[in-house]
């Protein structure tokens, strides 16, 4: 069993907002995400899947937890809507299609920094050309984790200008329920 699976069983998931994240209600509300193919890595119980379901997108919520996806496919049912759920590793799964627009919130902060390199690459596969990211980078300030510290010179380098261009506008600072944690919020597009 996974850590994460341990995790879910045991209702240890502070991280859990609980509802959908503030940050993808703002991206939503601003129209700077908009209908189509949507991943969402590390999706936990899913309060993001299923808002952008009941929105009408085409959601993947793709998670190593099988506790996790079970919780959100009850959601999804509930709610009448639906949302394809994948569970497996986000550094080795690969899609049929690539994604409009991919949702990252806790897959990355989760991942050991030594694994980020190649999560970087898997968004990057996963996303057509054109495709943005919707990130929120962990902001611990401290060493160690998970969750691990996403500092921002740190992110400017694990997605490159060569392959990303990022936001023009300093990226938005987002609450999180764990104290004395936040998130910097930020669209990424990929380029080629």
């Amino acid at each position: 069993m996974s850590h994460w699976e341990e995790k879910y069983r045991a209702r240890a998931i502070p991280w859990d907002r609980g509802a959908t994240s503030p940050a993808l209600l703002g991206w939503l509300q601003d129209g700077e995400l908009q209908s189509g193919r949507v991943l969402i890595p590390g999706c936990g119980h899913g309060h993001e899947a299923l808002e952008l379901a009941r929105r009408g997108f085409t959601v993947t919520a793709l998670d190593i937890a099988p506790t996790a996806l079970a919780h959100l496919a009850t959601e999804l049912q509930a709610a009448g809507v639906d949302a394809e759920r994948v569970c497996a590793d986000a550094l080795v799964w690969r899609p049929e299609l690539p994604f409009d627009a991919i949702y990252e919130q806790t897959c990355l902060c989760a991942l050991d920094p030594d694994h980020w390199a190649a999560y970087e690459q898997q968004l990057f596969a996963w996303l057509r050309p054109g495709g943005r990211l919707f990130a929120l980078f962990m902001q611990t300030d401290k060493p160690g984790g998970p969750p691990y510290h996403c500092a921002l010179p740190d992110m400017r380098t694990l997605f490159p200008a060569s392959r990303w261009r990022w936001q023009d506008s300093a990226p938005g600072q987002v609450g999180h329920p764990n104290a004395g944690l936040h998130e910097l919020a930020t669209v990424l597009t990929r380029l080629g």
